[in-house]
């Protein structure tokens, strides 16, 4: 950790908050929009199997709607790479995370919204925040994808941890990730934990601590330096 560059520093911090987002984003979505997760598109695809399969308890709507904004959501990842690519890829990710943050603050609104007196939200504005959460995860998914760095998927941790403990069956000392994938692990699970908290007050807050926690990601890529790896990424555009 001492060799990386202060960008880096910056850039890696992003990633695991980043991490720490989607435990919140899940919990939310899995506790209170109906056994569903925006972020992790493997577990949707085997609930809607699950679901169609005949298994109760599991909607089949809801399913496809995350299915469907989460590939709309990478979609435009891919689009809005396109766009900025030859520019500094640092505020590439800046645009990229603000408008999952402002996807999220969306989210936050119509909670807030159409609450009802009871504190549950309707069936159409939980099929609304679905929508948007997806959609901004979607973008997250592809744009984490492009940027490419090594055990910081931000949403998946099937590989990270499977990785973590192949490494270590390896000769002593030849997992030089290990802090990084043990902190993906610890940030998802910190974020599903506290995310189920959150939810004891409101799905508005869950949603706008998201979102916040999202904004500040997006603004600390405008005040850093691009990395040696984004320069790469971005003389590959060329």
């Amino acid at each position: 950790m001492d060799s990386l560059t202060n960008s880096e520093r910056v850039l890696y911090g992003s990633l695991f908050c980043l991490t720490f987002v989607t435990g919140l984003v899940d919990a939310g979505s899995w506790v209170a929009m109906g056994h569903v997760l925006t972020a992790n598109m493997t577990g949707n695809i085997i609930f809607l199997g699950f679901a169609i399969g005949g298994v109760p308890g599991l909607p089949i709507g809801r399913s496809v709607t995350v299915l469907g904004f989460g590939l709309t959501g990478g979609f435009l990842a891919g689009k809005l790479d396109s766009l900025l690519g030859k520019q500094r890829r640092n505020l590439w990710l800046a645009a990229a995370f603000g408008f999952e943050a402002l996807l999220l603050f969306a989210a936050m609104t119509v909670a807030w919204c159409f609450q009802s007196r009871g504190g549950q939200s309707v069936s159409t504005a939980l099929y609304g925040i679905t929508a948007l959460t997806a959609l901004g995860m979607g973008m997250r998914n592809g744009t984490v994808k492009r940027l490419a760095v090594p055990d910081l998927t931000t949403t998946v941790l099937t590989l990270t941890v499977a990785a973590l403990a192949f490494d270590f069956s390896l000769t002593p000392g030849n997992n030089p990730r290990w802090r990084r994938r043990v902190g993906s692990v610890l940030m998802m699970f910190s974020g599903a934990f506290i995310g189920v908290q959150l939810l004891k007050h409101s799905l508005v807050l869950l949603l706008g601590s998201s979102a916040v926690l999202t904004a500040l990601c997006a603004l600390a890529q405008i005040y850093r330096e691009e990395t040696e790896h984004e320069a790469k990424l971005r003389a590959s555009q060329r």
